[in-house]
């Protein structure tokens, strides 16, 4: 049975994915960071959103394609910095899963619709970016948002609340009420600060 486009295009982004130098623990077993990253949304939006199609599941599995070749470091390690690395690594994640769905044979209309979502282009207007934000949103509360923590202790309460009210905010309301009925793992230790930013005390 020959391979279909969809198939060839995961095995490309895993492929792309598997050159991570950086390597992540989940339990037992070792990953290279982006390859795990790249399983976790994949496996988020099948939760999430089963029903999504083949653009969108290749759109969140794109998300943080081959991230460590634009680390963080080679900008000014300032706002501006930040935010000049933040949308040239949505252009790059864009442009590398184009490049890779090209070669597993979709078109220029598929690719176009994938590209606009991991850019991160029209979030709250176009639906694809909501999705792809919801998702990428569950999944760090899920999975980083602990170790993300643990690297800030000098962060206040108050900053955390800030935090966590972002991230919130980004989110459509069928994610939110999704993240609180249960369906994904909150971090035990910051439940009651969630609690409290949901709360918007």
């Amino acid at each position: 049975m020959s391979q279909s486009k969809y198939e060839k295009a995961i095995e490309l982004f895993d492929a792309a994915n598997r050159e991570d130098p950086n390597m992540e623990f989940d339990g037992e077993k070792e990953w290279p960071k982006e390859l795990l990253y790249s399983y976790r949304m994949g496996e988020m939006i099948d939760r999430y959103a089963p029903d999504a199609d083949d653009a969108m599941k290749l759109a969140v599995r794109a998300q943080h394609i081959q991230r460590w070749k634009s680390p963080r470091d080679a900008y000014p390690m300032d706002r501006k910095g930040y935010l000049k690395w933040r949308s040239d690594l949505y252009k790059f994640h864009a442009q590398t899963a184009g490049e890779l769905l090209a070669q597993a044979g979709y078109d220029e209309e598929f690719i176009e619709r994938v590209k606009t979502a991991v850019a991160k282009r029209g979030l709250k207007t176009n639906p694809d970016t909501q999705l792809l934000e919801d998702v990428t949103d569950l999944v760090f509360i899920e999975h980083y948002m602990l170790a993300f923590a643990n690297k800030h202790p000098e962060y206040s309460e108050e900053k955390w609340i800030d935090i966590i009210r972002k991230t919130w905010n980004k989110m459509s309301p069928d994610a939110q009420q999704f993240a609180l009925a249960g369906n994904i793992t909150l971090p035990e230790p910051l439940v009651p600060l969630i609690q409290k930013a949901v709360a918007g005390e």
